[in-house]
């Protein structure tokens, strides 16, 4: 695909503006259509595949600021302003006749708003700098970086240091000294770029892929073996499977989701990873989360959010959002927080947590929460934990912890 000179063939970046297009103007998850097209061209090497992945997620991360470099919204020019950043040379043809290294050069030198700068739309810049002021750059700079890889091992199985040894032994550089302001105790990263998805110790269901702020949420959760969980808004369920494993598989954990291929994906998981407590149910009505009022000892709100805390690993995200979007999901944490906490029985916990960075979805929130009738005198919130991605490397994460009392 690539000379010497760093020539890159015009199938291969036609097929990155077509993955683009699909993600951006049809609205299909990035991960989706990478995966199609990588399938669609199955002679390429292991390094073109690589060079594929980065380089889409590379143009998500950094849209904003390409269109500027390459004064354009079309997303040829968006990929060819990428390569020329990244000096690699492109074929000669009238499509790129609009842009050159040296135009994308003497861009890069003008002035820019740190919207531009960082890539985040308008409505997101004056969000972020109304809620974290000069904080804010160091927060949206982070949620462009490349995403770290991190695991969390299943206690199930194996432990967290048998697990790194095997791991080596298969060829994996592994990183233990995870930087986090939390304990993290399941958690590696794997610092190279290869397939960890190929690794026997996956394929034995010896660890799941899960960032290490995400792992923190499920130990706020203060889990005991023999307790009675819900995890309310479960998804695929790799806190439902934290829980599990931390558990022991003692006790009993109901997966409940609005979806059910998420519920459908968690079976799947839970099997592999020697789960034995988890039952699932598809939400169909209130009415069923009515009939288990005060049946469980813990109860995991994590809510449908607007993802803005984890834009490094679903980039595309933050085009796809809107400010009218943020407000019904809003609506819908609320609804959340007021009915779905009534599972949980008097003397045990609640926690609810988001992926998003806004305080609207976080704080406030909760803050609303205690201002409606009766709950100061149901309730009490023990405490609240930010988990921040210019501090940690990982996701951005908010969790408050509630006790019903």
């Amino acid at each position: 695909m690539m000379s010497a000179k760093k020539a890159v063939q015009f199938h291969t970046i036609n097929t990155i503006r077509q993955t683009l297009s699909e993600i951006l103007l049809k609205g299909y998850h990035a991960d989706h259509m990478i995966d199609k097209y990588i399938r669609a061209n199955p002679k390429w090497s292991a390094d073109e595949r690589k060079f594929f992945v980065d380089t889409v997620y590379e143009i998500l991360r950094n849209k904003r600021f390409l269109s500027f470099l390459a004064e354009s919204e079309d997303l040829l020019l968006l990929v060819g302003a990428q390569l020329m950043m990244k000096g690699y040379q492109l074929p000669v043809r009238p499509e790129f006749a609009r842009i050159s290294k040296e135009k994308i050069n003497l861009n890069s030198q003008k002035n820019k708003s740190e919207a531009i700068t960082y890539s985040v739309p308008d409505w997101l810049d004056q969000l972020g700098a109304k809620d974290f002021g000069s904080r804010w750059p160091a927060l949206v700079k982070a949620l462009i970086d490349e995403p770290k890889l991190y695991i969390r091992a299943n206690l199930l199985k194996t432990t967290r240091d048998e697990l790194m040894q095997n791991l080596k032994k298969e060829g994996f550089a592994i990183n233990e000294k995870i930087k986090s302001v939390m304990p993290a105790p399941q958690a590696l990263e794997v610092k190279d770029k290869k397939n960890v998805f190929s690794s026997l110790a996956y394929r034995q269901g010896h660890f799941e892929v899960q960032d290490v702020g995400s792992q923190l949420i499920a130990e706020l959760m203060q889990i005991k073996p023999g307790m009675t969980a819900i995890d309310a808004c479960a998804g695929s369920g790799g806190k439902t499977l934290q829980l599990a494993s931390l558990m022991q598989n003692q006790g009993e954990i109901l997966a409940m989701d609005v979806k059910s291929n998420k519920l459908q994906d968690l079976k799947i998981r839970a099997d592999k990873a020697g789960c034995k407590i988890i039952k699932t149910e598809l939400i169909k009505s209130d009415r069923m989360i009515k009939n288990l009022s005060s049946k469980a000892d813990r109860v995991l709100l994590d809510a449908p959010c607007s993802g803005l805390g984890v834009l490094k690993r679903n980039p595309d995200s933050k085009w796809k959002m809107s400010l009218e979007q943020v407000d019904e999901l809003m609506r819908i944490q609320r609804h959340i927080l007021l009915s779905y906490s009534q599972m949980c029985k008097v003397g045990g916990l609640v926690v609810y947590a988001t992926c998003s960075l806004l305080k609207r979805e976080n704080e406030n929130q909760i803050k609303w929460f205690f201002e409606q009738k009766n709950i100061q005198q149901q309730w009490q919130l023990l405490s609240e934990h930010r988990i921040w991605p210019d501090e940690n490397s990982s996701d951005a994460f908010y969790a408050a912890v509630l006790k019903r009392i």
